[in-house]
């Protein structure tokens, strides 16, 4: 009889179907757009400043961004991780964004796959954020393993996903969620670092973005719908219960959960993510009040073969948002979120 397979080696070889399927093609969902196509700005022929005069820096949690990105948690805990992670962390160092890694829960259930997720080394300046599923708060974790997860990185602060939607469709999902708020600030009132609670793609409503403010959280990464589709993923992992995806159309698009969260949250730090490629949706972004854009998918493939790429990438994205904001007129991050010249189509 062939022998059963370790929880452990149950979740590292989800993570493997993940990055395998992320790696072959692209997984949004072919009916859900991230929302900013809804929007435009309104071009200012005479913008009165100079290019070169625009900046693009900010702060998120205290730390300095030379542009308001974060290259998102994707990745960690098996072998093809480790690379993936190191040259995102490089290109993250070069060009003085935050990055957060993918879910830590291997690396504390088997400390071996732990280097997976260590980027200090090369990648000493940046703003890092830890993370874990909120959920393992209900099937045994503790403030004690998020205390954990933050120091086997060296990370600045921590990153709780809520995910109902994609462990709902794993066969070997977690899904009692009952009493889970409580959890979660119980770790805001306990960690000594900052603590974000982030979707995994289907977007913060203005209800749980209120309740989440109530129980102390320090940031609140929207993860909408319109990029990563976990629903589509899980259905071609063929593991779960659907064998079409159903839920193709599910979630809050990034812009609506965005602005939802703005209203609830008025001066919560606030990342928008979810389907974000380009400068100008990085810019429309923070004119609906974001103090952050999330960059996930896009440099899955750059960062498995080299730093160089996603730097690149990620250049040409911060390119993007500064000629954006010199053709609205704004000097600043601070005057683009001020900014009423951001109008629905």
């Amino acid at each position: 009889m062939k022998p059963s397979m370790s929880h452990s080696h149950i979740v590292q070889q989800r993570k493997k179907d993940h990055l395998s399927l992320a790696l072959e093609g692209d997984l949004r969902s072919p009916c859900t757009t991230n929302g900013f196509e809804g929007y435009s700005f309104v071009h200012q022929a005479l913008p009165e400043i100079s290019l070169r005069s625009v900046s693009i820096g900010t702060a998120l949690f205290g730390r300095a961004l030379r542009s308001p990105l974060v290259v998102s948690s994707m990745v960690g805990g098996i072998p093809e991780a480790a690379a993936i992670n190191r040259n995102l962390a490089i290109a993250a160092q070069e060009l003085g964004l935050a990055m957060g890694v993918g879910s830590q829960r291997c690396g504390l259930d088997d400390p071996e796959t732990a280097v997976s997720y260590r980027v200090r080394d090369v990648a000493p300046g940046i703003l890092l954020f830890a993370n874990l599923g909120a959920i393992q708060l209900n099937y045994g974790y503790s403030e004690d393993h998020c205390r954990r997860a933050v120091e086997m990185i060296g990370a600045d602060a921590l990153v709780l996903h809520l995910n109902p939607l994609q462990e709902a469709l794993q066969a070997e999902g977690n899904t009692d969620f009952e009493g889970l708020l409580a959890r979660i600030e119980r770790v805001c009132r306990e960690l000594q670092v900052p603590v974000v609670v982030k979707e995994v793609g289907f977007g913060i409503s203005s209800q749980v973005a209120k309740r989440l403010v109530e129980a102390g959280v320090s940031g609140i990464d929207v993860a909408g719908a319109g990029g990563t589709s976990f629903s589509r993923i899980e259905v071609s992992r063929g593991h779960g219960p659907l064998r079409e995806d159903a839920f193709s159309r599910w979630g809050i698009p990034t812009s609506e959960s965005l602005q939802m969260v703005r209203r609830v949250a008025p001066r919560l730090p606030l990342i928008a993510s979810g389907g974000i490629t380009t400068g100008v949706e990085v810019a429309k972004a923070v004119a609906l009040g974001a103090d952050a854009a999330g960059i996930g998918a896009p440099l899955l493939e750059l960062a498995s073969r080299s730093d160089e790429e996603v730097v690149h990438y990620l250049s040409q994205v911060s390119d993007e948002l500064r000629i954006a904001m010199f053709c609205v007129g704004c000097l600043t991050i601070d005057q683009l979120r001020a900014s009423t010249l951001l109008v629905k189509r």
